[in-house]
């Protein structure tokens, strides 16, 4: 199989590395506007299975001439070209993958070219980062075990282990990403009903081995296609996992407007963004991969089977690989799109048409690779009384 990465940064250069462990996969083209930094990476892999192509994004041509040398594309750029890709890659006639884009109703576009890619004979597969994609997977594998599904509940934070005041995080993707994440509204089910709560809300406290008391809190994007799934569900809910305090202090950034991307004001006769002076400045502070960072996993599916109540939860915590400067999140998320990516390619995922990741990616066999990768994905269930009904 052939495939393309479009995009050669964090999570693109990571997604390629695995990719050529796999004697079926014969070529990797690797797609990005800066051909010499994509080159210096590839120079440090010594191998000749990559190939650095030139990938201007936003122009179709270039786009569609990268992406038809491959069999399937792996979409790591930023997810405001998602839509793009997807329509580029049906156009083509190959499959695609990518890693999330739930701003401005981005995943909901692409879903609905569902008939275009079956008639193109192609798969599509959105959101396949961690939160959405790896929880959404789990998600799905968890309620395939069960007669009824009642109750989803999922916890993801990517943290740094060796974490700095003021605020305790490290920068682990993009900061304009994180920001979205903050300010757009959740999406929840409570109590059976859909509805949007605050983002940077419902803070409450988390616990893992080795990190102690954390804290979860509501922010956007995480639950993506799974209130369509489980639209029946009494509960349905992902937050993030911070560093205590982390909420109360964004929150602060929030609402004094700082992450709001259409405020502007003027300083000495110039109209100025006030975001990305705010991206900037805390870009300072918060270093890059640098230092050592974890991604903290959790999600419990709860409901009947067999007229019993049942719990299936899976817990994962990943670190960075110091080895080769992996960051525990493209371990975790890069993973994630090229596991998937290559199921499609190996045929072990048949079905044509665009799906939500917790739809159609086999759950065992993706924590079976996973956890060949080092990123192990623990599974435990209990179970309560019999249920009577009357």
């Amino acid at each position: 199989m052939k495939v393309v990465v479009l995009g050669a940064g964090l999570m693109g250069k990571e997604v390629a590395r695995d990719l050529i462990k796999n004697s079926k996969v014969e070529c990797v083209f690797l797609g990005d506007i800066d051909v010499k930094l994509a080159q210096n990476f590839v120079d440090s892999l010594n191998t000749d299975k990559i190939e650095v192509v030139e990938l201007h994004a936003e122009r179709d041509d270039s786009l569609m001439e990268v992406i038809s040398k491959g069999d399937v594309v792996v979409n790591a750029l930023f997810y405001s070209f998602n839509e793009r890709v997807a329509r580029a890659a049906i156009e083509a006639g190959v499959h695609s993958v990518d890693l999330g884009g739930h701003i401005g109703g981005v995943t909901e576009k692409i879903l609905d070219l569902d008939e275009e890619a079956k008639a193109k004979g192609v798969t599509i597969i959105p959101d396949l980062g961690v939160a959405p994609g790896m929880v959404n997977i789990l998600a799905g594998y968890g309620a395939s075990k069960l007669d009824e599904v009642e109750s989803i509940k999922l916890f993801v934070g990517g943290i740094p282990t060796e974490p700095k005041p003021p605020l305790h995080y490290t920068r682990v993707f993009s900061l304009d990403g994180v920001f979205d994440h903050y300010t757009e509204p959740s999406k929840v089910i409570l109590k059976g009903k859909l509805q949007e709560v605050p983002s940077l809300s419902g803070v409450e406290p988390i616990y893992f081995k080795d990190f102690g008391v954390l804290e979860a809190f509501y922010t956007s994007g995480g639950i993506s296609t799974l209130d369509k799934t489980f639209p029946n569900v009494q509960t349905l809910e992902y937050k993030t996992i911070r560093y205590k305090g982390h909420a109360e202090k964004f929150k602060l950034l929030a609402d004094l407007g700082f992450l709001d991307a259409s405020n502007k004001v003027e300083v000495e006769d110039q109209e100025v963004s006030v975001r990305p002076v705010v991206r900037e400045a805390l870009k300072k502070k918060l270093e890059l991969g640098t230092k050592p960072d974890a991604v903290l996993l959790r999600v419990i599916v709860a409901g009947e089977k067999a007229q019993q109540q049942v719990t299936y939860e899976y817990e994962m915590v990943v670190r960075k690989d110091m080895t080769i400067n992996e960051t525990a999140m493209a371990r975790a998320t890069a993973n994630t799109i090229s596991v998937v990516a290559q199921m499609i390619g190996e045929n072990k995922i048949t079905e044509r048409g665009v799906f939500a990741p917790e739809s159609v990616v086999p759950g065992d066999t993706y924590i079976e690779e996973m956890a060949k990768r080092g990123v192990v994905i623990k599974e435990t269930s209990h179970t309560s009384a019999m249920i009577v009904k009357w």
